[in-house]
């Protein structure tokens, strides 16, 4: 298992934050030797994510730890099921456990969430992408959470697409312009996306051989529009407003993608907890 510098750095600073200058509790209670083993189950169905980090954390409180894996991410587990089991110190097991239990809820919230949405589109040609919504120094780690529930990733950050949006747009003195300054001097290996809000951006933006158009905070009528303008010559990605009660009827306007900033910034932590045994 290798970690990024960047989740490594994540994981030192929970740590850090929770335990401060000891453990007080365990270490008031138990020998230094004190061997225990610590089970981590699922309360809930969930799509599990995260569990490398789990992982993670408890080798860097001490390495002497025996993890056993007994699920993998990307799983789906139901309520009462085994996710790992720890073996080793007591006090590293309790000081390891919350910290543990964040990645492990947020993340597989994360996935078990992107899993409904994929779910609920199932059949259609859409994919379901994340956004840039996310919390800082967990991006990484949400995005492939996102991969695990079955979605897939949008750019990462400003560096890895071109992506004009509407204030872009605003500054640039309208599209055409805008397209045309990136067109000038664009990477050949980074994908071009604009922002379309009316009909004659839609059918401007195709003309002008972008990649991708947004549709964002459309109804699908004027999404089912778009579409017949673009006929084929771009991708098409919806946006704005998604959620499991409408998002089925976007994907059957046509669209390519349909992005979701709820599965990062609004999933509810899955319900998975650690019992020592």
């Amino acid at each position: 298992m290798t970690l990024s510098s960047t989740t490594t750095s994540l994981i030192r600073m929970a740590l850090t934050e929770d335990i401060g200058h000891g453990d007080v509790t365990s270490q008031a209670i138990f020998a230094a030797r004190a061997k225990g083993k610590a089970v981590i189950r699922a309360k809930q169905s969930l799509v599990l994510a995260g569990l490398d980090i789990a992982q993670a954390v408890f080798q860097e409180l001490d390495p002497s730890l025996t993890w056993t894996k007994v699920s993998a991410d990307g799983d789906r587990k139901q309520t009462g099921e085994t996710l790992a089991t720890i073996e080793g110190p007591v006090i590293a097991l309790l000081q390891g456990e919350r910290t543990c239990l964040n990645f492990l809820q947020h993340l597989s919230g994360i996935a078990t969430l992107t899993a409904r949405f994929v779910d609920a589109v199932q059949g259609t040609k859409a994919k379901i992408l994340d956004t840039r919504k996310t919390l800082p120094g967990y991006r990484e780690l949400e995005k492939v959470a996102v991969r695990m529930g079955g979605g897939s990733n949008h750019r990462i950050g400003l560096y890895d697409r071109y992506l004009i949006k509407n204030n872009h747009i605003a500054a640039a003195g309208g599209i055409l312009p805008a397209i045309e300054c990136i067109k000038a001097h664009q990477l050949p290996d980074l994908l071009l996306e604009v922002e379309a809000r009316t009909p004659e951006e839609v059918s401007l933006a195709a003309s002008a051989g972008v990649d991708i158009i947004l549709l964002d905070n459309m109804t699908t009528d004027q999404i089912r529009t778009a579409v017949q303008i673009v006929a084929g010559r771009c991708k098409l990605e919806a946006s704005g407003n998604m959620s499991l009660e409408n998002v089925r009827n976007y994907a059957e306007t046509g669209v390519n993608f349909i992005s979701v900033g709820a599965i990062t910034h609004s999933a509810p932590a899955a319900d998975i907890h650690m019992t020592i045994d």
